[in-house]
């Protein structure tokens, strides 16, 4: 179906209604399974015997993948049809879901995480490219963007508590497994509700800019989570840090000399796009990544089950469920620039509250408990709203390759942010052990850090200095994303311009 065929913009059809149905049980899905996962990682580390480096692989491999993709599946919806790749997506989704719940060990389960991630990029990118086509209007994408981010938070924070609870109850391939029955229902709205749509000047799958982009960001990933066992010094580390520079390097200039690219640098003139990209970035050097550490956390300082740490993460991710509403309404009344940077604001300072709940006498869950609450309002202050300013700050029909952009700007700073959170975390309980100990094992280190407290023996003392390593390293953790997104909020806040942010609001 071309593009005129949308429906009239002064008030969305009963099948938009069933359209958005299915983009938010879709963007569900791809909520419980970000959130959900890393509650089990203990588990994982136990069952499957995976060490430090395969559970951060585990989380890896998925937004690699996504990576990977995003790019390219936005660029065959706008060729070949959204709702065609959108069904695709989805069908592959629940197949690589029913293989990471068949999954016998850590590499078989890498394998199909990253498989997994491919197929949720694909219908990700999709879901948001059929919300900006379909729902053209301000306030009527406002409110589609909304309820997708309610969804979407109702995933994340859902999440935590749905694994824990399934690790309570059964086996934590039930965490995979319940996305089967999930899409099987998905299935039915999006095929009656979403339209077909193109973009009829859609070029070629960029192959090369693909193949450049995976292989640096790849590289890099690597360099970090494999660095401190390897050496940073080594041969082998600097040979894969200088191909990713390469490969990056060369997908810049591909891009820029590409007739139809799909990673389009000139829309980076556009303020509002370029400050929403900021802000995609800044949530996942911070809030994201930290989402996976904080279950290991959770277990190993505070002492938790995998219930109990459940429970504590809804706190972390329950605002994103409430706030997206008010951050839309917010980016109606006034510029996106306001809220986004608030909600970046916000996380920066949960960081630091969590920090200092750390660092009492005998921290638990009422130390931690602000932080985690302000970082994840801020979160749902930021997220929808940067998804709609990208969207809208160009064509509809280049919706696509928007969402493209910001979808891979997320994941490839929280890909690289995952492993340099965990390579902060080893680093800080590293300085922990040779202050104590005047050297450090490695291997003593990386138990520490996925959360095996029995690393440097079964006594109590010997516990105890494993928990103090490893809360040492969280200490460091949580300083570099909090100060690291505040950062990030006033390079954004510069970008979109707060003096063209106070000539809207007087002409408001």
């Amino acid at each position: 179906m071309s593009l005129s065929t949308a429906a009239p913009a002064s008030r969305p059809s009963s099948r938009n209604t069933v359209a958005l149905a299915a983009v938010c049980l879709s963007s569900l899905m791809f909520g419980l399974e970000i959130s959900s996962v890393p509650v089990i990682l203990p588990a994982l580390e136990r069952q499957l015997h995976a060490g430090f480096g395969p559970l951060q692989w585990i989380m890896n491999a998925y937004t690699l993948a996504c990576t990977t993709v995003l790019m390219a599946a936005g660029t065959f919806g706008d060729r070949y049809g959204r709702k065609r790749v959108f069904v695709l997506g989805l069908l592959a989704f629940a197949a690589t879901s029913l293989a990471c719940g068949l999954a016998t060990d850590a590499r078989t389960l890498i394998v199909a995480r990253f498989l997994q991630g491919g197929s949720g990029g694909v219908m990700l990118i999709c879901g948001t490219a059929v919300l900006a086509h379909q729902f053209r209007a301000g306030r009527e994408r406002a409110r589609a963007f909304a309820a997708w981010g309610v969804v979407f938070g109702i995933g994340l924070g859902f999440g935590p508590i749905v694994g824990g609870g399934i690790l309570a109850l059964a086996d934590w391939r039930w965490v995979f497994l319940v996305h089967v029955g999930l899409a099987a229902i998905t299935l039915v709205p999006l095929w009656r509700g979403v339209e077909e749509s193109r973009d009829p000047h859609a070029g070629r799958l960029d192959a090369a800019g693909i193949a450049t982009l995976s292989a640096g960001v790849f590289g890099l990933t690597w360099c970090l989570i494999q660095g401190p066992a390897a050496g940073f010094a080594s041969a082998t580390v600097l040979a894969v840090a200088a191909a990713a520079l390469v490969a990056l390097i060369a997908f810049v200039r591909i891009e820029t000399a590409h007739a139809h690219p799909m990673f389009d640098f000139r829309v980076f003139r556009l303020r509002d796009f370029s400050g929403a990209m900021v802000g995609a970035v800044a949530m996942n050097i911070s809030f994201w990544p930290f989402i996976v550490y904080l279950p290991i956390y959770f277990h190993g300082v505070l002492g938790y089950d995998a219930v109990a740490a459940g429970a504590l993460l809804l706190a972390y991710t329950l605002p994103t469920l409430v706030m997206p509403p008010l951050a839309e309404r917010l980016s109606l009344r006034f510029h996106p620039g306001w809220t986004v940077s608030a909600g970046l604001f916000a996380i920066g300072a949960g960081f630091l509250a969590m920090r200092y709940g750390g660092r009492t006498a005998d921290p638990g869950w009422a130390q931690l408990l602000p932080g985690l609450l302000l970082a994840g309002t801020g979160l749902g202050m930021t997220n929808t709203p940067v998804t709609n300013t990208t969207t809208a700050a160009v064509p509809s029909e280049r919706a696509g390759m928007a969402t493209g952009m910001d979808m891979s700007a997320r994941f490839i700073s929280l890909t690289v942010n995952i492993a340099a959170m965990g390579l902060i975390l080893l680093a800080g309980i590293g300085t922990h052990l040779r202050e104590r100990y005047g050297a450090v094992v490695p291997a003593a280190a990386e138990r520490i850090a996925a959360g095996d407290l029995n690393a440097l023996g079964a006594d109590a003392a010997a516990r105890q200095a494993a928990r103090a390593a490893l809360a040492h390293g969280f200490d460091l953790v949580m300083l570099y994303g909090g100060i690291g997104v505040w950062l990030l909020a006033a390079l954004g806040l510069a970008i979109f311009s707060p003096r063209r942010i106070a000539v809207r609001l007087a002409d408001s």
